[in-house]
């Protein structure tokens, strides 16, 4: 700043001014100002004068399962604009399912004195949270509830999704409907076969355990479980994939096959709508669970201290012709 200041002619004082946007600056003497910071390429170290104000460092932080996921990129998009309107950025890092690293990551944000934290969480303990929370940082859970802490919490309507594709399913004939889910560890994959259950309970139509397989998604493990469940006796002759990675992976094992099964998908993709057969799914806008999360996390910051809330967002489902042919 010194610099700025002798290149200027101006005293530190008045930098000073001219940088925290301050009155009493002759608007000559700020453009002179404005002009040395430019050629000297100065910045101002924001957290030091947060630490010395004693306020906002500008952040929040978000633990996602993975960056690199369509889904949660929505969502970390949807997040991030909401974080400008109130001017703060977004500090993002990926969990990798891994309890351990969704913890680190969580703590290492609240190192950085992140104003609040937003996480998809990978674990079901959350306790070592409790003295951020208790020190007045706000958290918000999103996708998958805490296990062990009380806070904001926004979540889809997993169950009521899955039951849904299979009542479809069902509508056009279907009788034999295999499910393929995610790790059954994983709050999403559980509620959504649980959602599969009830569904073809109140369908009508069997549900049979061999035309189920839940595992964490590979491309010779889907491949295996649809060799599984579409052969040998008694096939399913509709499925149901429980997220967006699963079925893109499943589509790519039914590449070349001549007699496919109906398919509806849960999670939209892209280009779903342009493949042949367009691909029907249960579909939730992530930007809209980035939204909801973000604007609760911000609500708290703005003082709101109502009790946590548990904010269940609904489904659609979108008929695009893989879902809607007979057995």
């Amino acid at each position: 700043m010194s610099d700025v200041a002798r290149l200027a002619g101006v005293s530190i004082k008045t930098v000073s001014r001219v940088v925290n946007d301050e009155p009493g600056v002759h608007a000559d003497t700020a453009e002179r100002v404005l002009a040395a910071i430019e050629r000297l390429g100065f910045r101002r170290n924001v957290g030091a004068l947060n630490l010395r104000r004693g306020s906002s460092t500008g952040t929040i932080g978000l633990v996602l399962e993975d960056v690199a996921n369509p889904f949660y990129s929505g969502l970390t998009r949807a997040t991030e604009e909401v974080a400008r309107r109130f001017g703060r950025q977004v500090l993002t890092g990926s969990s990798d399912e891994d309890p351990g690293r969704e913890r680190e990551l969580s703590l290492e944000f609240c190192a950085r004195r992140v104003d609040g934290l937003i996480v998809v969480p990978a674990g079901a303990r959350h306790g070592y949270l409790l003295p951020e929370i208790a020190s007045g940082t706000p958290v918000v859970f999103v996708d998958r509830p805490p296990g062990d802490v009380l806070v904001d919490t926004v979540l889809v309507a997993n169950v009521e999704g899955a039951a849904t594709a299979v009542a479809h399913l069902a509508r056009h004939g279907h009788r034999r409907i295999g499910f393929l889910g995610d790790a059954p560890a994983i709050y999403t994959a559980a509620e959504r076969l649980r959602g599969f259950r009830e569904g073809c309970t109140a369908a009508g139509v069997r549900y049979d355990e061999r035309l189920v397989a839940m595992a964490p998604p590979s491309p010779a493990g889907v491949a295996e479980a649809l060799a599984r469940i579409l052969g040998g006796p008694g096939p399913a002759t509709a499925l149901i994939t429980g997220n967006n990675r699963i079925t893109v992976l499943a589509l790519r094992a039914l590449a070349g096959v001549s007699t496919r099964p109906a398919l509806v998908g849960f999670d939209d993709f892209e280009l779903a709508d342009l493949l042949d057969p367009p691909v029907s799914v249960v579909a939730l806008d992530p930007a809209v669970l980035g939204k909801a999360a973000a604007e609760l996390l911000f609500a708290r910051l703005d003082g709101d201290d109502s009790p946590p809330r548990r904010i269940v967002l609904p489904v659609r489902l979108v008929p695009r012709g893989s879902g809607e042919v007979g057995p």
